[in-house]
């Protein structure tokens, strides 16, 4: 690929340029095995919630058949005595399955749910028979969530019965939701100015800079060399009552660095000087991280928190994510001080679908905005969707005090890491902050390292910082992601540790050091024909 091709290249979302790579790589010049660490989807998967998943299936078919059966015309479920048909239809003794469903019924019934309406719940939610009721959120589903994210990311922190709850399409429709009822509700507006903890999942920066939103950004930026943690002088930039909000993935994406406990205290000291502060706080990668908590159990009234459970439980397919907000929050206080003009035209916006809309929450709002207002009625997660996000979630909570799956996952990732950075031989951040579910490799730190600072000024001065990752996808069959989309400066690259087989890892190290040794050979022959 010639240098004004790289530069159009270079134009591209890192994603987009990953995609452009994948060609390459797969019809290498090598004919290496076809490695594609670019992507974070993991490549295992929850068994168990899966299997309950077609159990339910075939126990609401079941249950259906009890009203209307002519062939393949089979009717509806009815709540009476539908618990006591479910245990019927379990063989807990010999099932597996039909054991963890027997205790899901068991740990439900001890949060107060009627088994009954939990069982129904179930049985329409996987048949998809019915519009999501309530809109926002099945009921008990709420419940059983709320519990899941306490127990996964608040770390002690007890917010359960304070915690509204939308399940979305995934983490990726959470966050435009977000922006779009952000700017909908007059919170936002073209020229504001916002945070965001850079580097960075690439939508965060993106969006701001489209023409619907017209945002300023202000970068809260961690560094290499404080292996991307977010330092109290970046936080304190939080101070300026000019900024109306605050992004962050936490852990990163894709320094994969958790913030830490003082991390997460100045940023509650920057919420008593900045009340008014919204904090959109996107933390798919927390259960990556022992001991890991979220910025929302830290400052619930000023914090959306996004979810997704894609990555922990293999299912980026099904996109399943959520939002949660505290009841009480800084979004709901800020419509309420609007200028009268913003809140008539707000009240025009909503008083299709409510009576009351200047007593709509803001979660609410995010409901009927995903839906253009107009098909409110009919909006919300998919049931299905959310009853696999319960079946995700029981999964962790009837494991007990410790979770082997998520130990698991934890043990996959970590191995990954290691194999990488003792091929690469680079040191390994063993902080117990780092996720390492994504590795951040400086390609002109690692070439200064083996070959010395002159030929890093020569890699730096004669190529464009897409060239390397060109080379290593069209000769070496690799495909990694280039980091500058995500805020950090040219050389970066993006290593997932997910979605290859442990052994590759080793593999992409090697042929990362290949493709160096490479360029290096030709620095040599420059500098020789030069004496």
């Amino acid at each position: 690929m010639d240098t004004s091709n790289e530069k159009k290249l270079e134009q591209l979302g890192s994603f987009e340029i990953s995609d452009q790579m994948l060609t390459l790589a797969q019809d290498n010049q090598r004919q290496n095995v076809f490695l594609n660490a670019g992507r974070g989807n993991p490549n295992w998967i929850n068994k168990k919630a899966r299997l309950a998943f077609n159990r339910l299936i075939k126990f609401g078919l079941q249950e259906s058949e009890r009203t209307i059966a002519e062939g393949d015309l089979i009717g509806y479920t009815e709540l009476q005595d539908i618990s006591t048909h479910f245990t019927e239809f379990l063989s807990p003794e010999t099932n597996e399955i039909d054991h963890f469903l027997l205790q899901m019924l068991k740990y439900t019934d001890q949060l107060g749910i009627d088994s009954n309406d939990f069982v129904k719940e179930l049985a329409d939610g996987v048949l998809g028979n019915n519009y999501p009721v309530p809109s926002r959120v099945l009921k008990n589903s709420e419940i059983i969530l709320n519990h899941y994210l306490e127990s996964v990311l608040y770390n002690g922190t007890s917010l359960t019965n304070q915690t509204d709850i939308f399940p979305t399409e995934g983490g990726t429709a959470a966050i435009v939701y977000i922006f779009n009822s952000l700017r909908e509700n007059k919170l936002i507006r073209p020229g504001d100015r916002i945070a965001i903890n850079t580097p960075i999942f690439t939508p965060y920066l993106q969006i701001p800079e489209l023409s619907d939103y017209e945002l300023v950004e202000v970068d809260l930026q961690s560094t290499e060399e404080n292996h991307w943690e977010l330092l109290p002088s970046e936080i304190e930039k939080l101070t300026d009552p000019d900024l109306k909000a605050f992004f962050i993935v936490n852990p990163s994406n894709p320094g994969s660095r958790a913030l830490d406990a003082s991390a997460l205290a100045e940023i509650k000291k920057v919420v008593q000087t900045n009340p008014d502060l919204m904090i959109i706080t996107d933390d798919v990668y927390g259960t990556f991280v022992e001991n890991f908590q979220t910025i929302y159990a830290v400052v619930p009234h000023n914090t959306l928190l996004v979810y997704s459970f894609s990555k922990l439980f293999g299912a980026t397919g099904w996109r399943v994510g959520l939002i949660a907000a505290h009841k009480e929050n800084v979004f709901d206080r800020l419509i309420q001080t609007l200028p009268s003009e913003d809140q008539k035209l707000l009240t025009q916006r909503y008083q299709l679908v409510v009576k009351e809309p200047e007593k709509m929450a803001f979660i609410d709002r995010l409901v009927a905005d995903s839906r253009s207002i107009g098909l409110y009625h009919t909006s919300g997660l998919s049931t299905p969707q959310q009853i696999m996000e319960v079946l995700f979630a029981l999964t962790h909570l009837l494991a007990g005090e410790t979770d082997p799956y998520i130990d698991t996952s934890r043990k996959i990732i970590n191995e990954r890491y290691k194999n990488l950075h003792d091929a690469l031989q680079l040191a390994a951040d063993e902080s117990c902050d780092n996720s390492k579910y994504y590795s951040l490799i400086n390609i002109y730190e690692l070439a200064e390292r083996r070959y010395g600072r002159a030929f890093r000024e020569y890699l730096a001065s004669h190529f464009e910082y897409i060239d390397f990752l060109v080379r290593l996808a069209e000769k070496n069959g690799v495909v990694l992601i280039d980091g500058v989309g995500f805020g950090t400066a040219a050389g970066q690259v993006r290593v997932s540790e997910a979605n290859l087989p442990t052994k590759d890892y080793k593999l992409i190290g090697r042929e990362i050091l290949e493709v160096l040794k490479e360029y290096h050979a030709a620095f040599e022959k420059l500098n020789s024909s030069t004496k």
